[in-house]
């Protein structure tokens, strides 16, 4: 159980308040593609469910109910950054937890809260490739940087009690 007086001494760490920051950021920018597929598919007329057509008349109901390649998009956005932003949150936290430079860990979180903001540029605004490819490619190497240093920190203090253990 945390104790308050060390979630205050946590609340304290640069880094772990930088990555507070940056994951907020991109967890809200997530939340709002909700609304915004809810937008589409307003302004498209375009819905997925018997429901949310059951007040128009029964012809203009087969209208609606169909898909459209702009409420497509904006999911398969919004789905892309499930994929992506739930392992940033989790691996960034252990990272941040892990004790690196605060100018490393700035890096990061920066260059990932920055390549999530284009990649939804690029794909609601259908940019052409490889500019979405490459802004998913820096999140992902971000991603996977913060883990090896997560891996190689926790290896390095298991080898590290290993030894003091058979000392």
């Amino acid at each position: 159980i945390c104790k308050p007086a060390e979630m205050e001494k946590l609340m304290e760490n640069d880094v772990f308040m930088a990555f507070s920051t940056y994951a907020a950021i991109v967890i809200l920018k997530m939340m709002l593609m909700a609304p915004m597929t809810a937008y589409y598919r307003l302004t498209r007329g375009a819905f997925a469910n018997d429901e949310d057509v059951s007040r128009k008349p029964a012809e203009e109901r087969k209208k609606l109910l169909r898909a459209h390649p702009d409420v497509e998009r904006v999911r398969r956005c919004h789905q892309n950054d499930l994929e992506n932003i739930i392992p940033f949150v989790v691996i960034g936290l252990l990272y941040a937890l892990s004790g690196p430079e605060l100018s490393t860990a700035l890096l990061h979180f920066r260059l990932f809260t920055g390549s999530r903001i284009f990649h939804t540029i690029a794909y609601v605004g259908a940019l052409p490739q490889p500019s979405r490819g490459l802004s998913w490619m820096l999140g992902m190497l971000v991603t996977f940087s913060m883990a090896y240093r997560v891996l190689s920190t926790v290896l390095w203090l298991c080898i590290h009690v290993i030894h003091v253990k058979m000392s």
